[in-house]
C-alpha cells in the first residue's frame, strides 16, 4: 500500500516536470523566432540604409563598391519603434573621386553614426533623412595614390617609425642618387599637407649646390593632398601614416547620412 501511495504521487511530479519543460522549450522557441524576426527586419533596414547611402555618395561624384551597412544594438525592433538607433556601421570600399583631375584612391572608408534618428516610414518608404547625432569616419589613402600625385620616376612612399617616408631616385650634378627623408603631415582647414624636409642622399657631393637640388626636389613633392570630398559632411581632423597608406581620421555632427527621398 505504501509503494502503490508512492507511485501515485511521483506521477504528479513527472506530470510537473513535463509541463515545466515543454514551456521552457516553448519559451526557447518563441525566444528563438523573435530573435529571427529581429535579425530579419535589421536586415530589411540595412538594405534601405545601403541604398540610400549609395545615392548620397553618387550625388558627391564619388564612386565606390556597394556600401555594407550593420545596425548595431539588440532588440531591433524596439529602436524601430523608438525611432532612434545606437549605432550604424557603414564600409565603403574602392572610393574613388576627382579632385582637379587627379584620380585620388581611398581603399577603404569607414562610418560610425551614432545615436542616428530614423522614423518607422522613413525606413518602410526609403524617403526622407536619417540623422546622426555624431559620425567618426576613417579612411585610408593608398601610397601608390600619392606617389602617383607626385609624379616623379621611381617615387615610392611607405611608413617608417612611424613617419611618411619617401625614397627616390634623383639627378644631382649629373650623378644619380637616391634619396631618403621623411615628411611633417599636418591637417588645417580640412586639409591635409605633406612637407618633405631634410632630404638626405648618399654620396651627396659637399657643394651648396648640390643640397639645394634637394631642396628644391622636397619643395616639388611637397604638397596639399587632394582627397575627395568626404561623405555625410566629415571634416578631416587628424592623418596618420600606416604600413598600408595614410590613415584619414574624420567626424562630423547632426548630419543626414542618408539622400532625402
Amino acid at each position: 500500500m505504501t509503494e502503490a501511495h508512492g507511485a501515485y504521487e511521483d506521477r504528479p511530479r513527472r506530470r510537473g516536470r513535463k509541463v515545466l519543460i515543454g514551456f521552457v522549450v516553448l519559451l526557447l522557441v518563441l525566444g528563438g523566432l523573435l530573435v529571427a524576426a529581429d535579425r530579419v527586419a535589421a536586415g530589411v533596414a540595412e538594405r534601405a540604409i545601403a541604398d540610400q547611402v549609395r545615392q548620397e555618395v553618387a550625388r558627391q561624384d564619388v564612386s565606390s563598391a556597394s556600401p555594407r551597412v550593420d545596425v548595431a544594438g539588440f532588440p531591433f525592433l524596439t529602436q524601430v519603434l523608438a525611432g532612434k538607433y545606437e549605432r550604424i556601421s557603414i564600409v565603403l570600399t574602392d572610393v574613388r573621386g576627382n579632385v582637379q583631375g587627379d584620380a585620388v584612391s581611398v581603399p577603404r572608408l569607414d562610418v560610425d553614426a551614432h545615436n542616428v534618428r530614423a522614423s518607422l516610414d522613413t525606413l518602410r518608404t526609403r524617403r526622407g533623412d536619417v540623422v546622426a547625432e555624431r559620425v567618426d569616419g576613417r579612411a585610408t589613402v593608398s601610397y601608390d595614390s600619392l606617389a602617383k600625385l607626385l609624379d616623379r620616376p621611381g617615387l615610392t612612399l611607405g611608413e617608417r617609425d612611424g613617419k611618411l617616408a619617401v625614397t627616390a631616385p634623383v639627378d644631382v650634378l649629373g650623378t644619380r642618387l637616391t634619396v631618403n627623408g621623411t615628411a611633417d603631415l599636418t591637417v588645417a582647414d580640412g586639409k591635409v599637407a605633406l612637407r618633405f624636409n631634410d632630404l638626405t642622399a648618399e654620396g651627396l657631393p659637399n657643394l651648396p649646390l648640390a643640397r639645394r637640388v634637394l631642396t628644391n626636389y622636397a619643395n616639388s613633392i611637397s604638397i596639399n593632398v587632394p582627397l575627395p570630398e568626404l561623405p555625410f559632411q566629415l571634416n578631416v581632423r587628424k592623418v596618420e601614416p600606416k604600413p598600408d597608406g595614410l590613415l584619414v581620421t574624420a567626424d562630423a555632427r547632426n548630419v543626414p547620412i542618408t539622400a532625402a527621398g
